[in-house]
């Protein structure tokens, strides 16, 4: 990672971090259920999701006040964090570890954390109305936001995801899966970011096929490093994809044309970004990342 992109994906966790201590203080809290919200965001997340809403602004607009993209930035992490939260409760992944630290329901309680989420995914849309955009922009954000979260989006891909343990798919099929789990908020984030910046149709489109071939490679990265790096570098348990029969693109492709097809997809995603200026270089810094990080 380039110490250029490092500077600048500090400076968006920084930013994010800073507007999400805002818009959820601790305050009086007699029930624990800010202080399980706020365990949820504030456990060493890398912030991808914000990262991509500020990049894709800047992609359009280099000039963008990224004041207006804060709450944007802020929503997508407490979607995400939501969803991980709710992901690592018994009746889904039953996990125990999340970024190195006990999983919220393991920290707190199952009740806890199942209200935690709940807390964090309506926060995430009341964010969208708090910003300066016009409220045309913000009803497009909102619907953007629970696309690519919703049941045609993430969530869906989280029940296919459940139904396939144990059962053998194919590679379409796998794809299909990981496009709606992890792909479509990756997409909306980016589509959010740019949105908020004033992107035009043309614009969207070509950003959406960087999105839906970063938010791939982020799933085979995923599943090249569960069997390739150790807990510790994880920050969860390595090897939990295998120990629960789940298909992976390494279980189904091998390990060398799963890290093939991670660099296929960074070469489609900066294919994607070809009629984009130097403006659009922290997001072709990003592609690289998502193939390239060890955790």
């Amino acid at each position: 990672m380039s110490q250029d992109f490092s500077t600048f994906a500090s400076d968006c966790r920084h930013r994010v971090d800073s507007a999400l201590d805002h818009h959820l203080p601790l305050g009086s809290d007699p029930t624990q259920l800010r202080a399980a919200m706020r365990y949820s965001l504030f456990n060493g997340g890398k912030r991808v999701r914000p990262i991509l809403a500020y990049a894709s602004a800047l992609a359009i607009n280099p000039l963008v006040d990224l004041a207006l993209i804060d709450p944007v930035a802020c929503a997508l992490e407490c979607l995400h964090s939501y969803s991980l939260v709710h992901d690592d409760l018994p009746a889904m992944d039953d996990d125990d570890l999340r970024r190195g630290k006990p999983t919220c329901h393991i920290a707190f309680n199952e009740a806890s954390a199942i209200l935690a989420g709940d807390g964090l995914q309506t926060l995430a849309f009341d964010l969208l109305t708090q910003t300066d955009l016009p409220a045309s922009t913000q009803i497009q954000l909102v619907r953007q936001l629970a696309s690519g979260s919703g049941a045609e989006g993430m969530v869906l891909g989280q029940a296919i995801d459940l139904a396939a343990v144990d059962h053998q798919l194919d590679l379409t099929q796998l794809e299909n899966m990981h496009r709606h789990k992890t792909g479509a908020l990756i997409r909306a984030a980016v589509a959010m970011g740019a949105t908020a910046a004033g992107a035009t149709p043309i614009q969207l489109h070509a950003l959406d096929s960087y999105a839906a071939a970063i938010g791939l490679a982020f799933q085979v990265q995923d599943d090249i490093l569960d069997v390739t790096a150790d807990t510790a570098t994880l920050g969860k348990q390595q090897g939990a994809d295998i120990a629960r029969n789940k298909p992976t693109y390494v279980s189904l492709l091998g390990l060398d044309t799963a890290r093939d097809k991670a660099t296929e997809l960074h070469q489609q995603a900066q294919a994607a970004l070809r009629d984009f200026g130097e403006s659009a270089t922290h997001l072709r810094q990003l592609a690289r990342y998502i193939v390239e990080r060890s955790n």
